[in-house]
């Protein structure tokens, strides 16, 4: 369901949007401006807690991989004041080792407005599918 002001609607998409692009380019600077100070991030079974937590995690994942493609669609977005609700399916090739991989997943996402920007709240990934070729 998509719910609240369409101009905040619009944000929480371009800062999925500028999330992706972030990853691909394994820009860790421009990725951890996505989140909040205080954010939560639920990831492969473990909690981390902090933006630079989460940054130093993402960075040192990043690290193993050769090349990454990722596409993040917003399945939902409800908007409540401030703060914010959604859901966001992600597709990703991820090449390790010479080795490819694609996987789908899901965000369970917690939106903040703070200085009049959205910023991930909190965030807690799963993976839905995932192919290896042989």
């Amino acid at each position: 369901m998509f719910t609240g002001p369409i101009e905040d609607r619009l944000a929480i998409r371009e800062l999925h949007d500028r999330y992706s692009d972030a990853v691909c380019r394994v820009d860790a600077e421009d990725w951890g401006d996505c989140w909040a100070e205080d954010a939560v991030w639920e990831f492969m079974g473990m909690t981390i807690e902090g933006k630079p937590a989460i940054v130093e995690l993402w960075t040192g994942a990043m690290a193993g991989f050769d090349a990454v493609s990722f596409i993040a669609v917003p399945a939902s977005i409800e908007i409540d004041g401030d703060r914010a609700t959604g859901r966001c399916q992600t597709h990703e090739i991820l090449v390790e080792k010479g080795q490819s991989r694609v996987a789908g997943g899901l965000y369970e996402d917690e939106f903040v407005k703070r200085d009049g920007r959205w910023l991930y709240k909190k965030r807690n990934f799963r993976v839905i599918a995932e192919h290896r070729p042989e």
